[in-house]
């Protein structure tokens, strides 16, 4: 017997189902979901939901957001209690055919890895890829599982919140854009930047919510002349509107230094035509003619993703226009197969695979991101290599046998040389390209034909990493490199051992730590290398190992101390009074973040640094997501408690507005007449307008904010806003 609860969401699957699964499917779900009742009982899931509810939460994503069938539907409930039922896997077989048998398989190897939970979440991820490639449903239901989770992380610890939300952001959302689900991915954005930027994320949404009926009525005004003129030549269409995802609206506002009432393109107008598949490309462009024939476009602004769809299946026509009032608004035209595609990715593609191959182009990717992740090196740089490659635009090429190539917008000639073959990349020395000699350097257009130049005398050199792009030709150089050094190094490493015999030094850690320490090496591969190329002398060496070592006291008693250490030592010696750390553990050296400046009611974070104890992080600091990303075992839990004796905080704000005379002497007297510590205010003009840099000292952020406030109040102030640290 089902739950009132269970019973409300199968509910709601059968009916997502019913419209786009085979009515003699549907029994399967029921038998599916039996089999989950039957071994779940009452298991909670991270963020303390029943699982079965969110089995079918998920399963609903899969089915009536993604479009995948039955088999994904029945391996999406199965698959969190497969570990009891693997001994019936005929009875499975039977029953649930062997496409769920493969999703259950797939979905079963990442559990054993994501149970790990191994200290690298960039590493782990790689794996995650690695194991599911085999199957893509497998990897869509990750994303719709990923999606369940971040719309029900309200009741999970901060801790859980903060590394689940980076994660989300940095691997899961990234995934569901290239395979072209466009409006999950704008979900996982939006929910991490809920729980990584709360203030940013509640503000974006009062904003839309308070600005809705204005912008309803201008879309109205918009389209009714569009309408009318498509009825008039015969379409069947509908329009929609489209606002902006929280996340795009806050990196445009970044990314322009705009508030939010100066981002133009708050939502954007879909045209959908229905139309034969022979004559979508031109019904398309005909709608365009009729909007463009309506409103003034913006040359520069079209896009032709019809002509050349993009790689994860897109296929539409964008155009920016003029709309009444002067404003810029974005049009989008799109058949009703091309938008299916849009919103449910590539899984759409099974539905119209008798008239277009989409899943050869998903088949291209998978092997290319397989390539990346068994090419690129084990360590940080693995995440920014996926999410260059993840974001990049394209640009198509074509080898001189007419061959397309696919590469990210901006590769140059050596990407391509190493995109056809490693060897080729090794010995690239240039390329003619439409008949034309160029250099390694060359950026690639489209439509460029390229025939490589090779030499055997070439070799790879540490400047070609300056100006490739792409993941496989900077892991392919790193490793050629790598090579040539552990040769040279192993060569140094023999001249050192036999000079320390004939010296009669005995050849040790000791020895080599010394060194390293002289001269300032990372790694005793970095000393052998040095030695090999003559670069460190080996009678200096000499030297250094057999004189005495003479510690000069009066040296060290002279060294003058750094203002802004003592002034960081003192505060910190302060703050074990009123920061609790993981709930007042003792004995901790900690201090606050200068990347960031933490002001006492800022959310916050503790962040083990290898050598200089924690470090105190805003968790809307730039480099917060990276941290927790990369290293969420550092991760240390932290919240401000009120003290009578409270040092004040410096903080950074930096004010822009109109050169008028006295403006600076009126922002000053704000300062003091709030008697507020002004560590220094620089500012300069030009052309009229004035840009200053404020460092104040503040006990709470309830005063910076009020302090900001009054800021903004003084005429001839355009804008005042904090700063993370202080830089122009």
């Amino acid at each position: 017997m089902l739950s009132r609860e269970i019973y409300s969401r199968y509910r709601t699957l059968l009916y997502a189902s019913r419209r786009s699964l085979p009515e003699k499917d549907i029994p399967i779900i029921r038998k599916a979901l039996d089999i989950l009742v039957e071994h779940c009982s009452d298991r909670k899931t991270l963020t303390g939901n029943s699982v079965i509810i969110h089995a079918l939460d998920v399963a609903n994503i899969v089915v009536s957001e993604i479009g995948l069938g039955i088999s994904a539907v029945a391996g999406t409930l199965i698959h969190y209690v497969y570990d009891s039922v693997k001994n019936r896997k005929e009875e499975l077989l039977n029953t649930f055919g062997q496409g769920t048998i493969n999703i259950l398989e797939g979905l079963s190897k990442i559990s054993v890895i994501e149970s790990a939970r191994i200290s690298y979440e960039s590493e782990n991820f790689r794996k995650l890829l690695l194991s599911l490639a085999d199957d893509v449903r497998v990897i869509l239901i990750k994303l719709a599982e990923r999606l369940v989770v971040m719309r029900n992380l309200d009741s999970a610890e901060e801790k859980t919140k903060l590394s689940l939300s980076s994660e989300t952001y940095f691997l899961y959302a990234p995934l569901a854009h290239r395979l072209g689900l466009y409006n999950i991915k704008s979900d996982l954005e939006d929910l991490s930047i809920k729980y990584l930027e709360p203030d940013q994320y509640n503000y974006i949404s009062e904003k839309l919510k308070k600005t809705a009926v204005s912008r309803n009525r201008f879309i109205k005004e918009f389209t009714t002349p569009i309408k009318e003129r498509l009825l008039k030549n015969g379409f069947k269409f509908s329009i929609k509107s489209r606002t902006k995802s929280i996340h795009s609206i806050l990196s445009k506002m970044r990314k322009q230094g705009i508030d939010f009432d100066e981002v133009y393109d708050i939502f954007a107008v879909r045209i959908i035509i229905e139309s034969k598949p022979e004559n979508e490309k031109s019904d398309c462009w005909q709608v365009y003619s009729i909007v463009t024939d309506l409103y003034q476009p913006n040359p520069s602004r079209l896009r032709d993703w019809i002509s050349v769809p993009k790689s994860n299946g897109y296929e539409s026509l964008h155009t920016t226009v003029i709309g009444p009032g002067g404003r810029w608004v974005e049009v989008q035209i799109r058949t009703t197969r091309m938008d299916e595609i849009a919103e449910k990715g590539l899984a759409a593609h099974y539905k119209y695979k008798g008239l277009r191959d989409g899943e050869s182009g998903l088949d291209q990717w998978l092997a290319r991101m397989r390539e990346i992740l068994e090419t690129s090196d084990k360590d940080d740089s693995f995440i920014d290599q996926v999410r260059s490659g993840l974001y990049s635009d394209e640009v198509f090429v074509f080898t001189p046998k007419g061959e397309l190539r696919q590469l990210p917008a901006g590769a140059t000639v050596l990407d391509f040389a190493f995109d056809i073959h490693t060897e080729v990349g090794r010995t690239c020395v240039g390329a003619k390209v439409n008949g034309r000699n160029v250099t390694l350097r060359y950026v690639l257009q489209n439509g460029d034909q390229v025939s490589v130049l090779t030499s055997r005398n070439q070799k790879p050199t540490h400047n070609w990493l300056s100006f490739v792009i792409t993941s496989k030709a900077k892991a392919k150089i790193k490793q050629a490199l790598n090579e040539e050094k552990t040769l040279h190094a192993a060569e140094g490493k023999e001249m050192l051992m036999r000079r320390l015999k004939n010296w009669k030094i005995p050849f040790g850690d000791a020895v080599i730590n010394k060194l390293l320490s002289h001269y300032q090496l990372k790694s005793a591969q970095d000393l052998y290398y040095q030695i090999a190329l003559e670069k460190i002398n080996l009678l200096d060496i000499k030297d250094l190992l057999t004189k005495p070592e003479v510690k000069d006291k009066a040296e060290k008693d002279n060294v003058e101390t750094d203002s802004s250490t003592v002034i960081e030592d003192r505060l910190s010696q302060l703050y074990t009074d009123y920061l609790v750390i993981d709930e007042k553990i003792e004995g901790l050296d900690y201090k606050l973040a200068k990347c960031c400046n933490p002001v006492f009611g800022d959310r916050i974070f503790g962040f083990v640094t290898v050598s200089d104890g924690i470090k105190i992080h805003r968790t809307s600091c730039p480099n917060a997501q990276y941290m927790l990303l990369r290293y969420p075992y550092r991760y240390v839990s932290a919240r401000w408690t009120k003290t009578s004796d409270m040092p004040d905080f410096r903080a950074s704000v930096k004010v822009t507005g109109i050169a008028e005379v006295g403006i600076i002497n009126r922002i000053a007297d704000v300062i003091t007449e709030n008697r507020i510590v002004l560590r220094s205010f620089n500012y300069k003009m030009n052309e009229g307008m004035f840009e200053g840099m404020l460092q104040i000292m503040v006990p709470n952020n309830d005063v910076l904010q009020s302090i900001i406030k009054k800021i903004l109040s003084i005429k001839g102030v355009l804008k005042a806003v904090r700063t993370e640290s202080g830089e122009w």
